[in-house]
């Protein structure tokens, strides 16, 4: 398969997870739409205060964390892949009567669909980079979207939960494939297991020095990597919560990282 077809593969998974999404208790769009936010303490506590900037959330899915920044005052832009999922997201911010702007693109083309605009903040976050095969290309598109200044906030799926199999027996992955696709196929979705859709997709493992190493690369300055033992959603077989909010797998308690976080910067 050419990098197209893995593109094209995965656009139509997350064509067909749009819909399963939107009706699931996952997503709760009950729940958003009578105010809650979809954000998590994680993101919220990197990024901060966001009022009268602009964002840019790159691979946004349907939108919900993009309208979640939107109603804590930011001038957003969601832009996906997925073309169900953007129209699902455009639906979404009209009914709720908030500002926001969707595109369809793949993140790689996301300078040129954005016409060369630049914003303060770039966001993405929770199992984005696994869909794309080149760190350095993404980092690149990412730091051409930022204003001088700005910056970047990535919140994502630590890279060692990604080299188990499903049931995290063993280690089966390379913590880093280096552009090597992984092709699998799945019944329903991390949203809905029991969802009747099954999907064949392509994904990819990179490390955090792959990811750290290409963002320096396109001129960003790393100001803050954290990593977290816990993650803020129940994704994965057997966890509890404890405290509140927080999900970890009982075989591994606190010893494995699930979640890391970083920012970087675009020199003023």
């Amino acid at each position: 398969m050419t990098e197209t077809d893995w593109f094209e593969l995965n656009r139509a998974a997350w064509n067909a997870r749009t819909g399963v999404h939107l009706a699931s208790k996952f997503y709760d769009l009950a729940s958003f739409r009578a105010g809650a936010t979809s954000l998590k303490p994680i993101e919220l506590e990197q990024v901060g205060d966001v009022r009268g900037k602009s964002l840019l959330h790159l691979q946004c899915h349907f939108g919900q964390d993009t309208l979640s920044w939107a109603r804590r005052g930011a001038r957003v832009t969601g832009l996906d892949l997925s073309d169900e999922a953007v129209k699902a997201a455009r639906a979404l911010a009209e009914e709720l009567s908030l500002d926001a702007r969707f595109v369809e693109a793949n993140v790689y083309d996301a300078p040129a669909a954005l016409g060369g605009e630049t914003f303060d903040i770039v966001f993405t976050s929770y199992g984005v980079l696994g869909w794309l095969p080149d760190m350095d290309r993404w980092a690149r598109a990412a730091a051409a979207c930022l204003k001088p200044g700005g910056v970047l906030h990535l919140v994502e799926f630590h890279p060692v939960v990604w080299t188990f199999d499903n049931a995290f027996e063993r280690v089966v992955y390379a913590y880093d494939g280096r552009g090597e696709p992984i092709v699998t196929e799945e019944t329903g979705t991390y949203a809905d297991r029991d969802a009747p859709v099954k999907l064949k997709e392509v994904s990819f493992n990179h490390g955090i020095g792959t990811v750290v190493t290409a963002l320096l690369g396109a001129g960003l300055t790393l100001e803050r990597l954290r990593e977290v033992d816990w993650s803020p959603y129940d994704i994965f077989p057997d966890m509890d919560e404890a405290p509140p909010g927080q999900f970890r797998m009982r075989k591994f308690g606190r010893r494995l990282p699930l979640v890391y976080a970083l920012a970087a910067r675009r020199s003023p």
